[in-house]
């Protein structure tokens, strides 16, 4: 035992040559206080581990004389093969989501650990708070985020979305006026680009209709392709020599003075006007009831063809002109239609207008001629004529050398017509109140001037009465029409002036 002592005193230590021999010891001393503090001591006499801030290479030239500096590099080597191996699981667990899962909290990383460079190893040193770092580059993320961990953004980030909808409205909406939304950091939120979005989309097409129907219809103080060709034509056949301008608008037509040309049967007046009907819908969604149950156009009409609707419009004042002419009634006379285009002399002077009566200042006795005037022509509209204006006022009525003119009888129905006392009784209300606040003193009440153009003995104390009653009429007559039939009149038969129709139709 002696001599293997010896022997083991002499051995070299397996961590390096070493002069101290070790003598074994009882488990005893190892357990007591005063060997831990020798044990304290001995170490603290060990060489100082130089400073990690340098980085470490486990080369031939290392220095393994001290057993504290083996013992952490192999820890180190340890880290470092957990860190791959736990890049491995990330990176299987993740595959090819758009959002991934970071083990960052559980691994072991050293600042000065960059021995091992595999492709998926990044440089965890920590950066972020240096003051002279270069900005990076802000780059498009290929899967939709960047970043790991807690700070991963992700393409639905506010920030970014709103710096993107920014962007974008300036691409499809470059007509919308977003300022220096670039320069300024400008985010808008998805609800307001949405709503941008929507309402320049609308826009461009609310325009592309309205310059469709300015196209294609009629409108004030314009006119449409096909409308400037039908007045080319007329210039053409000699029978107006030019057209002069727009004269006056209304809700319904377009009025244009032009100066008269020759026709082979009747001789064209000096001067004219034309009144182009428009050609627009919403001028006629409110006017069908004038024409639809009017007997005379009722199986023509068709709320499908505006267009024909429009040609059926102008003929029906055409032929209720032509009617108020026969009766003598003071009323343009018509000279031709074509289309929408009715051509009739013009009531007036050297391209003057004649003033409606709602314009001209007339005197006592030059008012009261007037009103009997207005009397006497409403009588015989509906005696004579069997007509009712339906839209008779002031505004429809001119005054020239002396006398009332009517104008503007297209929605003149007859009075068999289920509407037709109603419109009788509207008209005889606008003339009485006309009348009434201009002082003439002979002017009758609406209920009076309604039995006076009529011949109808209706009685009632108040309006409400009158109006049930003249209802009550309208039912009776309605009845009687129907079980009479249609009445067998030609459309031409009330002396009306030929209706020439163009050959390339709608």
């Amino acid at each position: 035992m002696d001599q293997v002592g010896i022997a083991a005193e002499e051995a070299k230590s397996p961590w390096g040559t070493s002069k101290q021999v070790v003598t074994p010891c009882s488990l005893a001393d190892v357990m007591s206080e005063e060997l831990a503090k020798q044990l304290d001591e001995e170490c603290s006499a060990f060489p100082t581990c130089p400073d990690v801030s340098e980085p470490l290479f486990m080369g031939q030239d290392a220095d393994t004389s001290s057993d504290l500096m083996l013992a952490q590099m192999l820890q180190m080597e340890f880290d470092r093969e957990f860190d791959t191996q736990l890049r491995r699981e990330e990176k299987k667990f993740n595959g090819d989501s758009k959002v991934s899962i970071s083990f960052e909290n559980y691994r072991m990383v050293h600042p000065f650990d960059d021995s091992d460079s595999s492709e998926d190893e990044v440089d965890w040193q920590d950066t972020r708070h240096d003051p002279y770092q270069a900005d990076k580059p802000v780059t498009t993320p290929r899967k939709g985020f960047v970043g790991k961990g807690k700070n991963i953004t992700t393409k639905h980030d506010e920030v970014v979305c709103g710096r993107k909808n920014t962007a974008r409205m300036e691409k499809f909406a470059p007509e919308v006026q977003v300022g220096d939304g670039i320069g300024m950091d400008l985010k808008l939120s998805n609800h307001v680009y949405n709503a941008l979005k929507r309402h320049c989309y609308s826009e461009q097409r609310r325009s592309a209709r309205v310059h469709e129907k300015k196209e294609h219809s009629t409108a004030e103080q314009a006119v449409d392709s096909k409308t400037r060709l039908l007045m080319y034509k007329m210039l053409n056949a000699g029978i107006l020599e030019n057209i002069n301008g727009c004269i006056s608008t209304g809700k319904e037509s377009v009025v244009f003075h032009a100066n008269g040309g020759s026709l082979e049967d009747k001789a064209v007046p000096e001067e004219c006007v034309l009144k182009v009907f428009k050609t627009t819908l919403n001028e006629f969604k409110n006017r069908d009831k004038y024409i639809k149950d009017d007997y005379r156009f009722k199986d023509r009409f068709s709320k499908l063809n505006p267009r024909k609707v429009i040609r059926m419009w102008a003929e029906k004042e055409m032929h209720n002109l032509a009617r108020m002419k026969n009766a003598g009634i003071l009323c343009p006379e018509v000279v031709i239609l074509r289309k929408h285009i009715l051509v009739m002399s013009f009531i007036g002077q050297n391209h003057v207008p004649a003033p409606k009566l709602k314009d001209v200042k007339l005197g006592s006795q030059d008012m009261k001629g007037a009103y009997y005037q207005v009397l006497h022509m409403m009588q015989q509209l509906y005696q004579d004529c069997n007509l009712v204006h339906a839209d008779l006022s002031e505004y429809n009525m001119l005054w020239h050398e002396g006398k009332v003119w009517v104008i503007d009888v297209s929605q003149s129905v007859e009075p068999t017509h289920p509407h037709g006392l109603e419109f009788l009784f509207r008209d005889c209300r606008n003339v009485s109140t006309f009348f009434q606040k201009a002082g003439v003193a002979d002017t009758m009440n609406v209920h009076d001037l309604f039995n006076a153009v009529s011949g109808l003995q209706i009685n009632a104390d108040n309006e409400a009465e009158f109006i049930a009653q003249i209802e009550t009429l309208e039912r009776m007559n309605e009845d009687h029409v129907q079980r009479c039939g249609k009445k067998a009149i030609a459309i031409m038969s009330d002396g009306g002036p030929p209706l020439l129709d163009d050959d390339d139709d709608d």
